[in-house]
C-alpha cells in the first residue's frame, strides 16, 4: 500500500502537496482562531506540514494518517524538526477508511478528496471523526475558467468539464451537503506555481541521478511535456482553494 514512485519523485521537494503555500497555511491558521489544544485529523496528510507548524505555532495536536511511505516519514522527521514529536503522530494507512478513535475538533482532508469519492463521500467520511459544533476542512479544484471543450478539461488533468465546479458552485455544493462555509484560504496564480513548478526541477535533478532506472522514459515525457501543458491550460482554468466548514 503506497504511492506510485512517480508522485514522490515529482513532489521530492515539496513539504505541501498542493497549490497552498506556508504563507497561506500560516494565515489559514489565525483566521480559524484555533486555540491550543484543537485536536486535528488529517486524512491524507501528506508530508505533514499543516499539522506539523500548527502545533509549534497555535498549539494544536492530532494525527495525519497516509498512504504514502516516503510522505509519512518525512511528516515523522518534520515533527522532530519542530519538536512537535509528542503533540502529533503520523499513521502510514489507508486514510479513506480511517476513522478517529475519539471525536476530533478539527478533521481534514486537504486536496485528496478521492479518499472519498468526492465531496460528498469525503465530507461523511470527515463527519464520522468530527465532535458536534466542530470544524472541518475540505480542499478542492474548482474551474477559475470553465473549460470550452472536453479537450482543455482533461489538459488540466481533469476526466472532463464535469469534474469541477466554479467556485460559487462549488460554494452551494457545500450548503447542499448541510454546511456553512465559515472561511477559506484560496490559491492564486503564484500559488499554483510555486507548486507546479517546483515539480521540474524535482524531476529533471531525479533523471540527471537516474538515467537507467525504468521510469527515467516516463519521467523525461513529463518534463519535456509539462511547463507548456501547465502554463497553457492548468495556470489558466483551475483553481484550488481550503474550505472551512460546520454543519447546519
Amino acid at each position: 500500500m503506497d504511492l506510485p514512485r512517480i508522485f514522490t519523485i515529482r513532489e521530492s521537494s515539496h513539504r505541501i502537496h498542493n497549490p497552498i503555500t506556508a504563507a497561506k497555511f500560516a494565515a489559514l491558521g489565525e483566521a480559524l482562531r484555533l486555540a491550543p489544544g484543537t485536536r486535528v485529523l488529517d486524512l491524507a496528510s501528506g508530508s505533514g506540514e499543516m499539522l506539523c507548524t500548527w502545533a509549534r505555532d497555535l498549539g494544536c495536536t492530532g494525527t495525519g494518517v497516509d498512504i504514502s511511505t516516503v510522505f509519512t516519514e518525512r511528516a515523522r522527521a518534520r515533527a522532530a524538526e519542530l519538536g512537535v514529536a509528542e503533540r502529533v503522530e503520523f499513521v502510514h494507512g489507508d486514510a479513506s477508511g480511517h476513522v478517529a478513535d475519539q471525536p476530533v475538533d478539527l478533521a481534514a482532508c486537504v486536496g485528496a478528496t478521492w479518499i472519498g469519492g468526492g465531496v460528498a463521500g469525503t465530507a461523511e467520511l470527515l463527519s464520522r471523526s468530527l465532535r458536534p459544533g466542530g470544524l472541518m476542512l475540505i480542499g478542492e479544484p474548482y474551474w477559475r475558467r470553465t473549460p470550452p471543450d472536453e479537450e482543455t478539461a482533461k489538459a488540466c488533468h481533469a476526466s472532463g468539464v464535469a469534474d469541477f465546479l466554479s467556485l460559487p458552485g462549488l460554494i452551494g455544493r457545500f450548503g447542499d451537503l448541510g454546511y456553512d462555509v465559515v472561511e477559506m484560504m484560496l490559491a492564486d496564480q503564484d500559488s499554483w506555481d510555486r507548486y507546479a513548478a517546483a515539480q521540474w526541477l524535482n524531476l529533471r535533478r531525479w533523471l540527471d541521478r537516474n538515467p537507467g532506472d525504468e521510469l527515467a522514459p516516463e519521467v523525461r515525457r513529463e518534463l519535456t511535456d509539462e511547463p507548456a501543458r501547465y502554463a497553457r491550460y492548468t495556470r489558466e482554468y483551475l483553481g484550488w482553494g481550503v474550505f472551512a466548514l460546520m454543519r447546519r
